[in-house]
């Protein structure tokens, strides 16, 4: 049980920011998390020593999704995208992964990853500078004091760290940035002394609305195909190799049912935690019964009221530091599927569709379809995918003639 602790310790700070940035409860999180890792850890037989946890990845489509269609239109976006997994499990089982490399190869997936990390950075200035909404919540003097204390502790741990503290930095950062806020008099500690101990968490169930689900479900594209990425990590940490045993696709389905049932609870999509395979690395813990100790944890701390209510106590701009690095980093994994891949840039099909996908993405390009739209991330996304399936390859073409 200790050991699943210090699992949950790890993937603590990612796990209830997704919540705290998005309007959804973070105690909801914590359950969903755990229950969604007790769904993979079934169906892949116990074989992976995976945690999963709140997905960053659709944090741009649930702010816009909450902002316009409230939380439960937009739970059945999110649960919809789980189910898209689950789709792509059974294409991956029939068909191979390879058709899955041809319809979202990296020149798609990169600019798409790219594009979720920088659509975010107005939310990361914005929080760094005390702003709430419109009104400024904090002076900014003080919200820089604090955003920066966070962003250089997060760096510190990130770049310097080594063991444990590599591990943890976006912890690490908010536990400094929250001290700091305590110093200088902006926490209000009102609602945690009147949250009951115990206390259910706040599950809420999701409302059919088809637009949530057209604007939501293409965001799943890139977080999907990561998928991959981190079961490679997590076989190259073990040296077994888990797209054999269990199989991807019985590891996407694992994935896709967690998302599922989290959404359906009112909890964040999850996805398996790159963080936990570093501590799998660290410790050579390679038992999934681990995984399950922390699932079980994580479950168990989200009757706790008063921890919900002290994460709300949490300044913006605590968050608003960690997330200046963060959301840059997530963009700088969309670059680096680019590179690792070796994308070459001097093909004019290769341009094109990084291009569209990046200004269609950031600029918030939008297409009405009847009362619904396609927009943003998600169409990004799909010009993206048909982009990359219309567009010949060079050789098809006649050759390069940049």
């Amino acid at each position: 049980m200790f050991q699943g602790v210090q699992i949950l310790f790890v993937a603590f700070g990612a796990l209830v920011l997704v919540p705290l940035l998005t309007g959804l409860d973070p105690n909801v999180a914590l359950f969903t998390a755990g229950l969604g890792t007790l769904i993979f850890q079934v169906i892949t037989r116990w074989k992976v020593p995976i945690f999963l946890a709140s997905s960053f990845a659709f944090i741009p489509a649930i702010t816009y999704g909450v902002a316009t269609w409230g939380i439960p239109s937009t739970l059945c976006g999110l649960a919809a995208a789980g189910l898209f997994y689950v789709v792509l499990s059974f294409v991956i089982r029939f068909f191979g992964i390879d058709i899955i490399n041809r319809i979202f190869p990296p020149i798609v997936v990169g600019p798409v990853i790219a594009v979720i990390g920088l659509s975010l950075a107005p939310v990361a200035v914005n929080m760094a500078v005390g702003l709430s909404g419109d009104v400024q919540a904090i002076p900014v003097e003080t919200a820089l004091i604090i955003a920066g204390a966070s962003l250089l502790t997060t760096l510190a741990a990130f770049v310097f760290g080594r063991g444990w503290i590599k591990l943890i930095p976006i912890l690490l950062g908010i536990v400094v940035g929250y001290t700091l806020s305590i110093a200088l008099g902006v926490v209000d500690y009102s609602s945690v002394g009147t949250a009951a101990w115990i206390a259910m968490p706040h599950f809420v169930l999701p409302e059919w609305n088809l637009a949530a689900i057209l604007f939501i479900v293409p965001v799943a594209i890139a977080p999907a195909i990561e998928h991959f990425g981190d079961i490679l990590a997590i076989g190259s940490v073990t040296g077994k190799n888990y797209l054999k045993d269990p199989g991807i696709h019985r590891t996407m389905l694992g994935d896709g049912i967690a998302t599922f049932t989290a959404s359906f609870l009112g909890g964040p999509p999850n996805t398996t935690y790159s963080e936990v395979t570093g501590a799998v690395a660290l410790t050579k813990a390679y038992n999934p019964m681990i995984m399950t100790a922390a699932a079980v944890c994580a479950i168990i701390f989200s009757f706790v009221g008063k921890i919900g209510a002290f994460l709300q106590t949490i300044p913006g701009p605590v968050m608003g530091g960690v997330l200046i690095l963060l959301f840059g980093l997530i963009a700088g994994l969309g670059i680096n599927q680019l590179v690792r891949n070796q994308v070459d840039l001097h093909q004019d099909k290769n341009l094109v569709v990084i291009s569209i996908v990046l200004v269609s993405g950031i600029g918030g390009l939008f297409i009405p379809l009847g009362d619904f739209q396609l927009a943003g991330i998600g169409l990004s996304a799909v010009l993206g995918v048909l982009l990359n399936l219309i567009i010949p390859d060079p050789v098809q073409a006649g050759g390069d003639t940049a």
